[in-house]
């Protein structure tokens, strides 16, 4: 019995993330305002009673994906720390090659994820859901550079950076934003990586 249930829970949480990522993708194309329960529902291929089962309202739904997206940030940032800490020269490549992948073949869904993010700014009841993307990341963070004014003062340019890259002409090149990236990484103090848990 507890197999079934288990399975039933691991095809509920699959077809949950379905609809979130069908929420980026219908932000990605339409905006905000394209996002229904039946535009997301044809996107993930559900019913549209699936959308409503799992979130009730639209807020329910915009705020599940922003802390879903900022969720997967989180990690990802706390991989390029230890990246930075063990090869610090690579690890200022590597942001500045995430950087321009996020406005050039990611464009779509870095601005999606701006714009719902952005969203927070008009309603209130989004902004814990934004402010927990800022959060997460100084904490995913906090082991590897414990300053976290430091931390803080390197995610906002980059929150520049990214939004400079998407109204550019063009998106920016790794040469043209590495030497900026270098100088911004420069004022961090890296501790030393925390024993990792082989258990």
């Amino acid at each position: 019995m507890s197999e079934q249930v288990d399975g039933r829970r691991a095809r509920g949480e699959r077809r949950r993330q379905a609809i979130l990522e069908a929420t980026l993708r219908v932000i990605e194309r339409d905006g905000v305002a394209g996002v229904s329960h039946r535009s997301v529902a044809r996107e993930a291929g559900v019913p549209t009673t699936s959308t409503t089962y799992y979130f009730a309202s639209l807020d329910d739904l915009l705020i599940a994906t922003l802390t879903w997206s900022a969720d997967l940030l989180a990690r990802d940032s706390a991989d390029l720390a230890v990246w930075m800490i063990e090869s610090p020269n690579s690890g200022v490549e590597e942001l500045t090659r995430r950087i321009v992948d996020l406005v050039g073949v990611h464009r779509g869904r870095t601005m999606a994820e701006y714009e719902l993010y952005l969203l927070a700014a008009r309603r209130p009841e989004l902004r814990p859901a934004a402010r927990r993307w800022i959060d997460l990341i100084v904490e995913a963070m906090r082991p590897y550079f414990p300053d976290a004014v430091a931390v803080r003062a390197v995610l906002a340019a980059v929150d520049g950076l990214l939004i400079q890259g998407l109204i550019a002409d063009e998106p920016p090149s790794v040469a043209d934003l590495e030497p900026v990236v270098s100088y911004l990484v420069s004022g961090t103090s890296p501790a030393t990586p925390p024993a990792r848990d082989n258990g």
